[in-house]
């Protein structure tokens, strides 16, 4: 199912891009070298981030994923992003769902990041994170609960689409995996396998070019 979903996002980036060779001009979503001097540029600095909303019959799921950042010149951008994260389990009585257990995980965390566009449209991302996980499993038949608070390093990797204007805008779309495969980090499933990350958000630069 893993590989499924994996080649299938492959394979939507890699139509994104082709679409985007042949319908978006070259100057929408690459750097801009305009304006005189060297060093710092207000105008380099962005700020923007994602939103996850997952909704199914027993569980419930959202997170943002605010960020910071800065573009270093027309190839390579850098910054910091925070996670606030909460996940949500119904318990099921019928044991068809889980077994009977309700759960509510909070994760708090961030890190910084790079985004390399080895491409105009195309990035690879590294991403070094530490995160907190606060989980409540409740008992559905007994009501009796168990608290458990962890933390993990992860090293997100990826590759990813994105279309930026420096100076303006920019969204993006990125599939990454912790390579770090701690046992406790919130991007492993129960039996401690690395799930796919799927982020997609937008940039917005503070002072924008006209």
């Amino acid at each position: 199912m893993l590989k499924k979903v994996v080649s299938a996002l492959c394979f939507l980036m890699t139509a994104l891009a082709g679409f985007a060779q042949d319908h978006m001009p070259y100057r929408t979503y690459t750097y801009s070298d305009e304006g005189d001097g060297t060093g710092f540029r207000k105008e380099n600095l962005f700020i923007g981030g994602s939103l996850n909303l997952g909704i199914g019959s027993y569980n419930f799921g959202i997170g943002v994923n605010p960020e910071i950042g800065y573009s270093l010149n027309r190839w390579l951008d850098v910054g910091a992003v925070v996670n606030f994260t909460y996940n949500s389990v119904r318990a099921d009585p019928t044991f068809y769902y889980n077994d009977d257990v309700g759960e509510k995980q909070f994760v708090y965390g961030g890190g910084v990041f790079a985004r390399a566009y080895v491409l105009p449209f195309l990035f690879l991302t590294a991403q070094p994170e530490f995160n907190w996980t606060s989980t409540t499993a409740t008992a559905g038949g007994t009501n009796e609960s168990f608290h458990q608070n962890v933390n993990a390093p992860s090293l997100l990797l990826g590759i990813g689409y994105g279309r930026r204007a420096v100076g303006q805008s920019g969204f993006y779309i990125a599939l990454m995996f912790d390579a770090l495969n701690n046992v406790n980090s919130p991007y492993n499933d129960a039996f401690g396998h690395p799930l796919p990350v799927l982020r997609a958000g937008f940039d917005f630069y503070l002072h924008q070019r006209k």
